[in-house]
């Protein structure tokens, strides 16, 4: 099979088409002939050497398919309601650039109705990640107000279109009035461009001084304190990346007297069988609300496999309002 391959570490012209033998389906799991792939930050930091492979998963990037069942573990299909010919999408802890790809069929899930394998192949890793950082563990409830730095982002606008289906409002920072433009169109009730002005002070004057329930941040380092006085009482503050590093100061005085929780996952390490309760949830509480046009995805750019590269500038410039594909 054609898989795009990292050479060494570095910069995106590291990333090759080459030549690999076919991958084989085991216990619990199913081959996928892939159709698109979706980029996401893990992959660069992947390439540059910034992110281990997991054991056991395959060195080739990608952690989102898009495509057809071609073989796999019967009797798991079956219990899961999935057969060869099936289209599907699936999170994968690697192996996703490639024209074959195995997954557990816990992480496999139906492609909504109408949907293309492009847009499929945009909704595994973000919405896994959204789903079990902002309502498992931040626990945000209807009602509740939610920000999202870096609205514009994959995640952000995976993020922006579930809270509002979930009753919440979603105030979002992202970096040009562009991008707070696109946001707000998708539903966001406020955007604020961190680059004109100061999103703590900003989120005072919309709260009323009261703060927000949950931040989802991407950026940690020199966020963190102001995010903590941005929280209001019994506040979750979520990290998911520190895209700004890795050490922060901040006011523990604030996280008592306010009772604050801090937290923070990633999502490829984890057990299969903890991401198959994220599948089930997705099916029971989200897939619907795609299949409805409730939420939509939010494609930027595709680009050809071989062509992967360019994918991965686009995605280092930050230019980018939504997902990032790569087609077969």
């Amino acid at each position: 099979m054609q898989a795009v391959e990292i050479t060494s570490y570095g910069a995106p012209d590291v990333l090759r088409l080459g030549e690999r033998a076919d991958p084989v389906a085991g216990a619990g799991e199913l081959l996928i002939r892939v159709s698109a792939s979706g980029v996401n930050r893990p992959d660069v930091l992947q390439r540059t050497g910034n992110y281990p492979v997991p054991p056991g998963a395959s060195d080739i990037p990608g952690l989102e398919v898009a495509g057809v069942v071609v073989s796999g573990d019967a009797a798991a299909m079956a219990q899961a309601n999935l057969k060869v010919g099936d289209r599907i999408c699936a999170l994968v802890a690697g192996g996703g650039y490639a024209g074959l790809c195995v997954a557990p069929v816990g992480q496999c899930l139906p492609v909504p109705e109408g949907f293309s394998d492009i847009e499929a192949a945009s909704l595994p890793e973000t919405f896994f990640t959204v789903w079990s950082n902002v309502f498992d563990r931040a626990r945000l409830q209807k009602g509740e107000t939610l920000l999202i730095q870096g609205g514009s982002s994959g995640i952000g606008v995976t993020a922006i279109q579930l809270a509002k289906a979930m009753g919440a409002t979603v105030i979002v920072t992202a970096g040009s009035d562009e991008k707070c433009a696109a946001c707000l169109k998708l539903g966001a009730d406020h955007a604020i461009n961190y680059k004109t002005a100061d999103f703590a002070e900003e989120i005072k004057t919309i709260t009323a001084g009261k703060g927000v329930n949950v931040i989802l941040d991407m950026v940690a380092g020199s966020y963190v304190a102001r995010e903590i006085g941005c929280l209001a009482e019994d506040g979750r503050l979520v990290f998911i990346a520190v895209q700004g590093g890795t050490k922060a100061e901040f006011n523990a005085g604030l996280v008592l007297r306010k009772r604050l929780t801090i937290t923070g996952s990633t999502l490829r390490p984890r057990s299969i069988e903890f991401k198959t309760a994220i599948a089930q949830a997705l099916t029971d509480k989200v897939w619907p609300l795609l299949a409805n046009g409730s939420i939509k995805p939010v494609i930027h750019s595709t680009f050809a496999a071989a062509d992967a590269a360019q994918a991965h500038v686009l995605m280092e410039s930050n230019q980018h309002i939504g997902k990032i594909v790569l087609t077969w």
